[in-house]
């Protein structure tokens, strides 16, 4: 079993950062990939960053420019800087982990963390 858990959401003015953070334990597989994924209300879920073990980077449309996703192998993370927050990114943001790069991640689910933009 791969358990992750996220940090960092938060309330934050328009224009203002967070760090999201997602740490992944469990020894019983290999982690390919990660992903950070975004929930509005009344919204779909929406791919915002993946990286592999590898360090191949993608961003949804929404997050080029302004959010940087990282990670860290040895310790099983993924992080998400987001900068020049705007109204429209409130939404729980979820982790995803991956055993595979064939596909996004999605093997894994973390529970999320909120994410409130006031204006």
């Amino acid at each position: 079993q791969v358990q992750l858990v996220e940090s960092g959401g938060g309330l934050v003015q328009p224009g203002g950062s967070l760090r999201l953070s997602c740490v992944a334990s469990g020894n019983r597989y290999s982690i390919e990939a990660m992903a950070w994924y975004r929930q509005a209300l009344r919204k779909t879920r929406e791919l915002g960053a993946d990286i592999t073990r590898e360090g191949t980077i993608r961003y949804a449309e929404f997050a080029k420019g302004r959010f940087t996703i990282s990670g860290d192998n040895a310790e099983r993370a993924t992080f998400l800087q987001m900068n020049k927050l705007k109204p429209e990114d409130p939404g729980l943001y979820l982790c995803a982990a991956g055993l595979g790069t064939d596909r996004l991640p999605d093997d894994y689910w973390g529970q999320g963390t909120q994410v409130t933009v006031s204006s």
